[in-house]
């Protein structure tokens, strides 16, 4: 049997627009895979770089550079850190970009032989795409995977536990408050329930347990806990009141106040998400303020930021509770990984056949949503959809937006309002020499 064969479809923001070019389109695009298709990806705001049969590419808006002999990446847009059995190197974007790595490296790591876990995961520590590229872990922290957010990071121990630090203003630690911390700190909530994987957003962090539980924590000023949100909830006030126009002339039915609302900005403990139809979760992957999570049948949902189209549902509404991406579904497309960067996020599917998602290269024009992508989360599907034999996979990928467009205004509950605004004027000392920004 042969193995499956690896494309990309993208939603939403692309590289083209990142340089200032007219975008294809929002419509799921297919990229191009060549014949020995893409195994990994990891992506940053303005290129992408890509495993194949063949070895690492990295792709920009209308290029595409080799990148010879290495094996892993972990990109910035400063630096791209890369490793190969006996070393790892930091070069500049622009270096990469030009797929000229000649001269000396920003920095480099000579690595011992031995057993190799996944960047940013090196030998001893861990590597970040910006100086100072490396950083010591504690000998007493045994790490299994390793994820950076923007001013913090999470470690997934070999025993399932979850660490936490970094900064912590946001509650994107979850150990219960706004405060910073130097170094790595179990996260006690989760203490007794092993996990299987951890994510790190902008300022939020997730975590899967291995009976399939979702854990969130964090900022949720998009939604993108999956908790209300008191800025979507008037937003969708404001548009509401703007569809009704002068045709509203009956007045409508009084509404509680959104302050009178429990809405929740920062949860500083890890929730449990019950997610519909209480599906299990296998993968779990955070942009800057959205999340995407693969469940165990296969399924794909989103929630949080969506001003770009990055949930996938065919729209540009942002959302504070778990929706399934019917595009999939409609498609006969099950989900198998997750992976979100910095503006990207990245699916990798099986194909039932394949005739049954939209090749955009048979058609050269971006690929539309068919009519069933728009059903409701608990829609009856007809008998056998999405249950076909896997022949192939896809990589799909769904764009989202800016990382620094945020304001946490008015969005702290009153309970935390005061302990909030103190330390979020806080200078965050000290966190920079070991926490390094995985976006841009």
């Amino acid at each position: 049997m042969a193995a499956p064969r690896r494309t990309w479809l993208v939603f939403g923001f692309s590289t083209e627009e990142a340089a200032g070019e007219p975008g294809p389109g929002p419509g799921p695009r297919r990229l191009e895979s060549g014949p020995e298709g893409i195994r990994r990806v990891w992506p940053a705001w303005s290129y992408v770089v890509v495993e194949t049969g063949t070895g690492l590419e990295v792709r920009s808006a209308g290029l595409r550079r080799r990148l010879p002999g290495w094996a892993e990446a972990l990109p910035s847009e400063t630096h791209l850190v890369l490793r190969r059995a006996a070393e790892a190197q930091a070069w500049p974007r622009a270096a990469a970009l030009r797929g000229a790595l000649r001269g000396a490296p920003a920095w480099n790591r000579a690595l011992p032989p031995g057993p190799r876990r996944p960047l940013p995961l090196l030998p001893g520590g861990f590597a970040t795409p910006r100086p100072p590229f490396f950083t010591a872990l504690p000998g007493g922290v045994r790490a299994r995977r390793l994820a950076l957010g923007y001013e913090h990071a999470l470690v997934l121990g070999t025993d399932g536990e979850a660490f936490a630090w970094g900064g912590g203003r946001h509650g994107q630690l979850g150990h219960g408050t706004l405060e910073s911390e130097l170094q790595p700190r179990l996260v006690e909530a989760l203490a007794g329930v092993p996990m299987q994987a951890v994510a790190a957003g902008g300022w939020h962090s997730a975590s899967v347990s291995e009976a399939g539980d979702l854990y969130m924590w964090g900022w949720n000023e998009s939604g993108q806990l999956a908790l209300p949100s008191k800025a979507l909830a008037e937003e969708r006030a404001q548009n509401e009141d703007m569809g009704a126009g002068d045709a509203e002339l009956m007045p409508r039915q009084e509404q509680p106040a959104a302050e009178d609302a429990a809405f929740i900005s920062i949860q500083a403990f890890p929730a449990l998400l019950d997610l519909p139809q209480d599906v299990e979760v296998s993968k779990v992957s955070c942009g800057s303020r959205h999340t995407a999570v693969v469940t165990r049948g296969g399924e794909l949902y989103t929630w949080g930021w969506g001003k770009y189209g990055q949930l996938g549902h065919g729209d540009n509404a942002s959302s504070d509770q778990p929706r399934r991406v019917e595009y999939l579904v409609a498609e006969g497309l099950r989900a198998e990984e997750v992976v979100c960067g910095p503006w990207t996020t990245y699916i990798c599917v099986l194909e039932p056949g394949p005739q049954s998602a939209c090749r955009e290269e048979d058609t050269g024009k971006p690929c539309s949503y068919p009519p069933a992508a728009r059903t409701s989360p608990g829609t009856t599907l007809p008998s056998g959809m999405g249950q076909a034999a896997p022949q192939g996979r896809i990589w799909l990928g769904l764009a989202h937006g800016e990382l620094n467009s945020h304001s946490g205004a008015g969005l702290v509950p009153d309970a935390a309002q005061a302990a909030a605004a103190q330390v979020l004027k806080q200078p965050r000392k000290g966190l920079n020499a070991f926490i390094t920004p995985a976006f841009p």
